[in-house]
């Protein structure tokens, strides 16, 4: 495998690598060794087809049809992929399979690989590197350019923001097409070719930012109602419309939470199933961890039963099932009480 260019981004004072190879993914050697390799598949069809990764792998022993039958994480419902058990003989340790039931744009679907990562780098033993090809841009259709910026944005927000992964390969075994990609890649590294700075003294435009899903829009009126109640001054984002999933969603959101003091997040089954949501409950994740020495930002509020992720009860949260109101309004007074100190 070859570099062609790498890109540095900066968690505080951490490089982290996002790079370029020319190569064949299933011949990675000893000093490029990675935790995952990512590839993407339609549902439940691993065809070996001809050029497919896939079948390639199947060439070097590691039959992905096998592995399915005996997945170490399903996760599909929810995070659109699964993971292997280990894999010997080989310079990655797992494969991540990338499977959404939908095919939406290129943002969107990038974004949905990020997402299906988060289960598994906080989990011990974590996820440090990771090797991908230009995922959905073979046998599903995507032209390469159309995807490899908004991977390449996607890997640098959620690098900075502290995602424990300190390498991301993107690899193209095609010689044509890696000089394209190449140019491409070029063009994008301008953006990040400088350090990031830490925020000092930074002044919020809103004390909560409430996460939740618009099918719980009722109860969560019903909270609001209650926060007014105990401070009547006090400043929430509460976002009524529907995101775009697609282009600068995560940009988007991102800053809208930046500006929050603390985030509420609303637990239930819409919830879990909203792309949106997860990715709000994310990005809450890597603030809270870097700022929770100071001052906790992340709340979450169990508010009807549903199956959690594991990641997601790492962080205490409030049991409040289901939507039980006396539980939720001495929430909603530690809550408040918490932002006077």
């Amino acid at each position: 495998m070859e570099l062609l260019d790498k890109i540095t981004v900066f968690h505080q004072d951490e490089e982290k690598q996002i790079e370029l190879y020319k190569g064949d993914l299933t011949a990675i050697p000893q000093d490029k060794a990675v935790d995952v390799l990512v590839i993407s598949a339609y549902p439940n069809l691993y065809e070996p087809d001809p050029n497919s990764l896939v079948k390639c792998l199947l060439e070097k022993n590691v039959d992905v049809k096998e592995l399915a039958k005996d997945k170490a994480v399903d996760l599909r419902q929810n995070f659109s992929c699964w993971l292997s058990k280990d894999i010997s003989g080989q310079n990655f340790k797992k494969i991540l399979c990338f499977e959404p039931l939908s095919r939406g744009n290129p943002s969107e679907l990038v974004g949905e690989i990020f997402q299906s990562l988060m289960p598994f780098v906080f989990v011990p033993p974590g996820i440090k590197s990771i090797a991908m090809p230009l995922v959905t841009s073979g046998n599903q259709g995507f032209a390469p350019e159309s995807i490899l910026e908004p991977l390449i944005d996607a890997a640098a927000n959620w690098l900075t923001m502290g995602m424990p992964v300190e390498r991301i390969s993107i690899v193209e075994i095609d010689e044509v097409k890696s000089n394209e990609l190449l140019r491409i890649f070029k063009e994008i590294k301008h953006k990040y070719d400088q350090k990031n700075s830490k925020k000092q003294n930074r002044i919020f435009k809103y004390d909560l930012f409430i996460s939740y899903s618009h099918k719980n829009d009722k109860e969560i009126t019903e909270i609001v109602n209650m926060l007014l109640k105990v401070k009547p001054d006090i400043k929430i984002f509460l976002d009524k419309k529907d995101l775009d999933a697609g282009a600068g969603w995560q940009q988007e959101l991102y800053d809208a939470l930046d500006n929050c003091r603390r985030v509420i997040a609303f637990l239930s089954a819409p919830y879990i199933d909203s792309k949106v949501c997860k990715e709000e409950f994310n990005i809450a994740v890597f603030r809270h961890r870097e700022e929770e020495e100071i001052e906790p930002v992340l709340i979450p509020v169990y508010l009807y039963s549903t199956e959690l992720p594991t990641y997601m009860k790492l962080i205490q949260f409030s049991d409040c099932r289901e939507a039980n109101l006396e539980k939720l309004a001495d929430v909603c007074k530690e809550i408040v009480d918490s932002l006077e100190k």
